[in-house]
Formats: C-alpha cells, sequence, structure tokens
C-alpha cells in the first residue's frame, strides 16, 4: 500500500487528537512456539494501519505540532551479525526513509526519549491491555514524571484510550483498503474452487486443507485464520478446526477458509456434497440458507442498522425450519421466542478489515449502528442440525450448512467482494471434483 495512504491517517488521527496530545502505538513482538523457534510474525493490526512498518519490536509515537516532526519512529538498529541470520533491517535510516517517519530512534533508546516526549503533553492516548508488558514501562513513565514535579516536570491530565478514534477510522475503508480486501477475496476464492474441484470421498479434511493453503501461498497470501474443514458431523463444530476426518460420499463438506492480503482479510464459507450430490434432506436445508443469506445482504444498505441482515435472515430460516417439519408453530412467534437458535446459534455477521473479527463498535448509545459506505462486513447464515438433536428425525441428523460472502456497503446499496465464487446448489454439484 501505497505510503502516502499510511501518511493520510496520521494526519487525520492527530487532527482528532489536537494539539498538545501524543499517541504511543505499540508494534508486536517475535512470539516463540518451542525454544527458540518463532511464530510467523504478523504484525499489529493497528500499528500497521499507521505506519506500514513491517517490522517487529517498533513503537510510533504522534506528536501533533512538535517543530521536529510530528511521527517519531523507535525500530530495531541495523547489525550486520543479526541481518545474517534474520535479513535486513529498514534501521531508523531506513525508517526515515522508507516509511515516512519525520524522525527515527533506535528502539534501545526509547526509555530515554519518550518521557521526554510525554513531559508537557496534556493528553497520552494508548490502548491499554493489548501488551501488559508495554502497560507497565507507560505506568512507570508516568510514575517517572510524577516524581519529577517538584524539579517542574509537566505531567499529562488525561490518559485516553487510543482505540475509541482509531477502530472508529479503521471502521470505514479507503479505495486502497477496499482493493486490497478485493484481492485477498480474489485469491481465496480460487483456493475454495481449487478445493472443490480436488474434493472426493475418500480423502481426510487436511488434504482438502492443504489444497487451500497452496492457493493461498502461491499468490503471496497467508491464512487470515486457521482453516475450517469440516466433513459431515464436524460441520455441526461451528469453530472446528482438528481437519482430521476421512470424508465419506453421501456427507456435506463445509470450508470456511479465507486469506490476508496487504494484512486485510478475506472470510468465505461454502458447503457442498462431498461426492458431487446433495440429498434431497441436504438440498432442502441448503436452499433454506442460500435464500437466508440472500435476503440478508439485500439488507446490507445505508440507513439500516447492523441488525437488519440478521433479522432478515432469521425470518427466513425459521419459515424454512417450519415448512421442513424441524419447528413447529407459527414462524413470527418463533421468532420472537429465538426457537431458531437451536439449528442457528450464532449472528449472521461481523465487520471484516485488517482483523477477521475487525474492531469497530456495533452499537452507538445503545442503539444498532447504522451501516454507511466504506464498511465490510461478513453475511454467513447456517444451519446445523447435530447428530444426537433430540426430536428430530433421523435424515436430518448431522447435516451442517453455512454459506458467508464479504459484503461491502456502498452509497446506493452493497457490493458482494466475493460474488464470482458460486453458491447455486446446480453450480456447486458440478464443480465438485471436476
Amino acid at each position: 500500500m501505497d505510503q502516502r495512504e499510511f501518511a493520510r491517517r496520521r494526519r487525520q488521527l492527530m487532527r482528532m487528537m489536537g494539539e498538545g496530545a501524543i499517541a504511543v502505538v505499540p508494534g508486536a513482538s517475535l512470539r516463540y512456539r518451542s525454544r527458540d523457534v518463532e511464530y510467523p510474525f504478523r504484525q499489529d493490526s493497528d500499528f500497521h494501519y499507521l505506519t506500514g512498518f513491517p517490522e517487529p519490536e517498533a513503537v510510533a509515537v504522534l506528536v501533533p505540532g512538535r517543530p521536529q516532526g510530528e511521527y517519531i519512529l523507535f525500530c530495531r538498529e541495523r547489525d550486520p551479525k543479526t541481518e545474517l541470520w534474520t535479513g535486513p533491517v529498514a534501521g531508523p535510516e531506513g525508517a526515515c526513509e522508507r516509511y515516512g517517519a519525520d524522525d527515527a530512534f533506535p528502539v534501545s533508546d526509547l526509555d530515554d526519549i519518550l518521557p521526554g516526549l510525554i513531559e508537557g503533553c496534556e493528553r497520552v492516548y494508548y490502548t491499554m491491555g493489548t501488551y501488559p508488558d508495554f502497560d507497565r514501562r507507560m505506568i512507570g513513565y508516568l510514575n517517572e514524571l510524577r516524581r519529577r514535579v517538584r524539579a517542574g516536570a509537566r505531567t499529562p491530565e488525561e490518559f485516553v484510550a487510543l482505540d475509541h478514534l482509531l477502530h472508529d477510522m479503521r471502521l470505514y475503508k479507503s479505495r486502497a483498503e477496499l482493493r486490497a480486501m478485493r484481492e485477498a477475496a480474489r485469491v481465496a476464492m480460487g483456493a475454495h474452487r481449487r478445493a472443490m474441484a480436488a474434493c472426493r470421498p475418500g480423502l481426510r479434511e487436511h488434504e482438502i486443507e492443504a489444497e487451500l493453503l497452496y492457493e493461498f501461498r502461491r499468490h503471496g497470501a497467508e491464512p487470515a485464520y486457521p482453516p475450517i474443514v469440516a466433513s459431515g458431523p464436524n460441520a455441526c463444530i461451528l469453530h472446528y478446526t482438528a481437519n482430521d476426518r476421512c470424508m465419506a460420499d453421501g456427507e456435506l463438506l463445509l470450508i470456511d477458509a479465507g486469506c490476508e492480503h496487504d494484512g486485510y482479510a478475506s472470510d468465505i464459507t461454502r458447503t457442498f456434497p462431498v461426492g458431487g450430490r446433495f440429498s434431497p434432506e441436504q438440498r432442502a436445508l441448503y436452499e433454506v440458507v442460500l435464500a437466508a443469506q440472500e435476503a440478508a445482504i439485500a439488507a446490507v444498505r445505508p440507513g439500516n442498522h447492523w441488525n437488519d441482515p440478521h433479522d432478515a435472515a432469521v425470518r427466513v430460516l425459521t419459515r424454512g425450519l417450519v415448512r421442513l417439519g424441524l419447528l413447529e408453530g407459527r414462524p413470527a412467534r418463533l421468532v420472537r421466542k429465538g426457537a431458531y437458535k437451536r439449528f442457528f446459534p450464532h449472528r449472521t455477521g461481523h465487520w471484516l478489515g485488517l482483523d477477521v473479527h475487525d474492531v469497530g463498535e456495533y452499537k452507538v448509545d445503545e442503539a444498532w449502528r447504522l451501516l454507511e459506505p466504506g464498511m465490510v462486513l461478513t453475511v454467513e447464515p447456517g444451519l446445523y442440525i447435530p447428530p444426537n438433536a433430540r426430536g428430530v428425525r433421523k435424515r436430518w441428523r448431522g447435516i451442517g450448512i453455512r454459506i458467508e460472502d464479504d459484503v461491502a456497503v456502498t452509497a446506493d446499496g452493497c457490493q458482494v467482494l466475493t460474488a464470482a465464487l458460486p453458491k447455486d446448489p446446480d453450480t456447486i454439484e458440478a464443480m465438485v471434483g471436476a
């Protein structure tokens, strides 16, 4: 993403902060999975949103109105011995030249420099709780300033949650962000097509997972979350990730998988028959879920509130369950009672962006948030009939179905970013094993 995009975001945030304020944004650190073996590094989303700086153990500081430069970056120094093992780093010089910092220092100097930057500021913007070790350092800096009050040091008057401003900014996607999300969607759709084509009875779930991961990596993308590849009764486990079962003919396979491009996530779910043909019961439930998703997507438009797509999906799902004999009673009354929750226990979607479950409030002043252009959300209704469901005929048991797409709110409605991946049952059948 162009550095001008990050600079624009920093300027917008500093305008909201006002002069007399300082924001401190730590990046992510390396984490270890066993002894000296590291997990793959993934930058903190807030830090990435403001800087685009890809290295660990960095700290960004924004000081509106600072004469020597408003954007200061603390990062690792260049060291030939270390770079021999782990590769080159930007260093303070590269932070200014390539990543737009006005001023940059070695991160080892943070404890000496940051208290002086905080001193004299009226407000400190910082997100508590994300990094407890850094929380303790921030508290230490403030206590150090308090101890120097008699010597003339000025301590901040307010400590303000940075995420209140920053996460609201992240909720509205720019053109550049939407381009990144379309690319993440394009790669993920290709991975789902590949998985459908490779599917056949007798394979294990992790063999299909391998097809997904191959498609992600060959396009330079990373999984946005551990893929769910759930066959048969496993599709009724909402966050199933074992992916080790042998798939059989006559079962459904539910795949929930998305990838990250330039830090931005896609999130797609498709459900299809392992052997290429839906049973009558599977198709009947699938068509109910598909109709519910279509109704929910139709409710994604400016002026509607966050819960309108969910309400639309619930009404269609409930009517379908009554029609199939899985629920009894008047649909409107069953909706009020929440009877559908037995077979549809989750919400219809979530915000999507740098995080797969992205930031942003769902309610404002205790009311559902209104949808506005630039917001991106998932729409993912489902039906899950557990194998041990009581009072349900055997022919329905063990069927789990979810259909999920990524939807951007536009000025006059919405755009489905993942619309090119088929979900019509006849088309799905033709794609499986092809």
